[in-house]
């Protein structure tokens, strides 16, 4: 019988998490699911658990916060046991990697720099040596190391970035603004004429240059549409319960109802009602 005191120890912390990820990943005694999975096969959970991470801190849930911080961890770990497990690496390469990257890039800390230099200093003096490790990947172009995964507005974002770092980028904000109407001019016309793959294709160049205005009144786009569905969520689920006051149902209503029901919710948040 294999010794599980670890396993059961509620305080056995990170090893106690490692060792039950062996466990359930082992080939003759572990579980089947557990057993089968893949980097791509779990990929998508762990996309999903960072977003609810994020998702428990702008709600400022914080037990929430910590249970999804757990199931993040989860991932990193599932993912270290199967690289351990195909031969590829182990769970201490992970982060030995992390760790001397993170001394690489703070040597005013770690190393003999001055800490005695502006957040903007800082940054710059960061992007330098993160341009430096692109470089010894053979990472040579500027938008080279962007990872595609990313969720699409936030790798805009970074890709506009790395453009502006070499000089191409809008210098005011209002030509940025000039840009975003001109898109939805030429979206609108798409929209009368053309198939619907150039229509998606003149809809993406909208969202690109929506996601450089961000960039430029340093917003992040990803915070502010969460932010905008939780306000939808909120006035909507309003909405609803005006409408069952009355004995109805949304189906039972219509758009001109609802939109004066929407535009009664908006007042009551101003405090006008």
């Amino acid at each position: 019988m294999p010794d599980d005191s670890l396993i059961h120890d509620p305080k056995g912390g990170l090893p106690r998490l490692r060792e039950i990820m062996r466990r359930l990943r082992d080939p003759d005694t572990g579980c089947p699911w557990d057993i089968e999975q893949s980097f791509a096969s779990i990929a998508p959970y762990t996309i999903e658990e960072a977003y609810e991470v994020a998702d428990a801190i702008e709600r400022e849930a914080h037990d929430e916060l910590r249970d999804e911080l757990g199931d993040l961890l989860l991932q990193v770990v599932f993912h270290a046991q199967i690289a351990q497990d195909e031969g590829h690496f182990a769970f201490d390469d992970v982060a030995n990697a992390i760790s001397d990257k993170m001394v690489a890039r703070h040597p005013h800390v770690f190393g003999d720099e001055s800490r005695d230099k502006s957040a903007e200093q800082q940054t710059r003096d960061w992007e330098t040596i993160k341009a430096a490790e692109r470089a010894q990947k053979a990472q040579t172009g500027v938008l080279d190391g962007v990872a595609v995964g990313l969720p699409a507005l936030l790798r805009a974002v970074k890709l506009q970035k790395r453009a502006a770092r070499v000089g191409f980028d809008w210098p005011q904000t209002a030509q940025v603004i000039d840009k975003i109407t001109e898109e939805a001019q030429e979206l609108h016309e798409a929209a009368a004429d053309l198939p619907q793959d150039k229509v998606e294709e003149e809809f993406g160049d909208l969202l690109f240059v929506m996601a450089n205005l961000a960039r430029h009144m340093k917003i992040d786009p990803e915070s502010a549409l969460r932010a905008a569905n939780a306000k939808f969520t909120r006035r909507f689920s309003r909405i609803e319960s005006l409408l069952a006051e009355a004995g109805k149902t949304p189906n039972e209503s219509d758009l001109d109802e609802m939109d004066a029901l929407w535009n009664r919710t908006k007042a009551e948040e101003r405090g006008e009602l």
